[in-house]
């Protein structure tokens, strides 16, 4: 293929991840999206396969590493449950992570990548090493903390050292300097050992900052580690030279950034507070800080539910990760179908950050085929509560608690939340009266108003379903 073939297919490709960005930012177009992003892909990967850059020689390196590839990723896609998505997530950051870090080790290392480099265009190009390995480093030992908290083999509690914060400004200062050092350097020798002191740091640095960050910002990690993998690809993009590269790099990690920053903000939080860290725990218990509820908790039955359902005219369901580890989608679905047939109003509120990835309830939902006009969010019903009949929770509790309204003492004051409490009935679905992600408590499950469904919310949910249809 020649360069000039080359060079339109990545244009082409370009276009295409544009288009696919464009058709994934809602789910009726999402598949056309998804079906963008795999042609542009593909083609990708042909023009830089059969390119001018890739001798005969590498292709059978080629072929046997797209074969091991694959084979993972079709293991994954039918073993994976849904529920394991956003572990899985941070496991393929990790990996463009460590993609980066070897690619620029390798860069540095190949003679023929900067033999005909002097002056400032070789100075540029080991800025670029440099800065490639850094991002790729902290993105690699960054997912893998978040890999281990979302799944669970790494507790969620903040792990907050003393004095940080100047831990990391100590790093920060330490690599500055090894950076001027690895850029003076006049060998490949020489330059070696700041450039590995240098990784060493940034894997360090990556783990301390997932580390200290508590459960209820895992979201946003989960869209800020995103982010950093899109720029380490675009650094291993200006490493090769590679045009599409950068921009494919630069299109995740703008798209991440932003996707970032509107969690945040429907957390009410600071990007910078979030990598500080320290908010969120999964002990289970009340924070310190905040008013204790108080009042009485009223239990109910899956026939109690069921009659509360087929008497309301409208009804707001509320997913939460809870619903998401009973795998209980299926039967909402079900229970929303016959409630639609008897003419009761149905719709989805859902949070920003509900679940433990961005738009995890959405992928939920979708799965079960659940209609996408009456899926909403947050901000498109919360002022219906009021006229809402029952408001249903499924395993959700920090997304719904009044306490970010009405305690400024409580550690997610200012948080916006899912005014279900303003339903003529609320009825939340919880195992326990454990408190949520953010180990605060909730004071809704005291209110007069409120009904507690306590159980696997997959067995209540078919024991409600088995009563509307009785």
């Amino acid at each position: 293929m020649s360069q000039g073939l080359a060079t339109v297919s990545y244009l082409g490709a370009t276009i295409l991840f544009i288009l696919c960005l464009g058709g994934l930012s809602h789910p009726e177009t999402s598949r056309r999206g998804n079906l963008y992003g795999i042609i542009g892909m593909t083609i990708a990967v042909l023009a830089t396969v059969f390119g001018p850059s890739v001798g005969a020689a590498g292709y059978a390196w080629i072929i046997a590493a797209m074969v091991v590839g694959a084979g993972i990723g079709v293991y994954a896609a039918r073993t994976v449950q849904m529920t394991q998505m956003p572990e899985l997530v941070a496991l393929m950051h990790s990996l463009v992570g460590l993609a980066a870090m070897l690619v620029g080790f390798a860069n540095y290392i190949d003679p023929a990548a900067s033999a005909q480099m002097s002056g400032a265009e070789k100075t540029i190009h080991e800025i670029e090493i440099y800065v490639g390995i850094l991002i790729g480093a902290v993105t690699f030992s960054g997912s893998v903390i978040a890999f281990g908290k979302l799944s669970g083999k790494i507790s969620g509690n903040p792990m907050l050292l003393p004095a940080r914060h100047w831990i990391n400004l100590a790093g920060l200062l330490v690599v500055i300097w090894f950076g001027r050092e690895f850029i003076n350097a006049h060998s490949l020798n020489e330059g070696m050992l700041p450039l590995v002191v240098m990784t060493a740091i940034a894997l360090l640095f990556g783990i301390h900052m997932v580390m200290a960050i508590g459960g209820a910002d895992m979201p946003v990690v989960v869209s800020m580690l995103n982010s950093y993998s899109g720029w380490a690809a675009a650094a291993t993009g200006f490493m090769l030279s590679n045009d599409l590269l950068i921009v494919t790099g630069a299109l995740v990690g703008s798209s991440g950034a932003i996707l970032s920053y509107i969690m945040c903000a429907a957390m009410n939080r600071h990007f910078i507070s979030v990598i500080a860290g320290g908010f969120g725990t999964t002990g289970g218990t009340p924070a310190a800080a905040g008013a204790q509820p108080a009042g009485e908790v009223v239990a109910v039955t899956a026939a109690d539910t069921a009659e509360l359902l087929r008497e309301a005219k409208n009804v707001i369901i509320v997913p939460g990760y809870g619903m998401a580890v009973a795998q209980a989608q299926h039967t909402v679905y079900e229970i929303t179908k016959l409630l639609r047939e008897k003419g009761v109003n149905v719709r989805f509120g859902i949070h920003p950050v509900a679940g433990r990835m961005p738009g995890h309830m959405n992928v939920l939902l979708a799965e079960a085929k659940v209609p996408y006009d009456i899926v909403q969010e947050m901000d498109e019903l919360n002022d219906d509560f009021p006229q809402t009949d029952v408001a249903m929770i499924i395993g959700a509790n920090d997304i719904v608690n009044p306490g970010a309204q009405d305690d400024p003492n409580s550690p997610i004051a200012g948080m916006p939340v899912l005014e279900v409490w303003k339903a003529k009935t609320s009825i939340v679905m919880k195992r326990s009266m454990a408190s949520g992600y953010a180990g605060v408590d909730n004071p809704l499950f005291y209110k007069e108003n409120n009904r507690m469904l306590f159980g696997d919310a997959k067995k209540m949910l078919d024991e409600v379903l088995a009563s509307l249809k009785s």
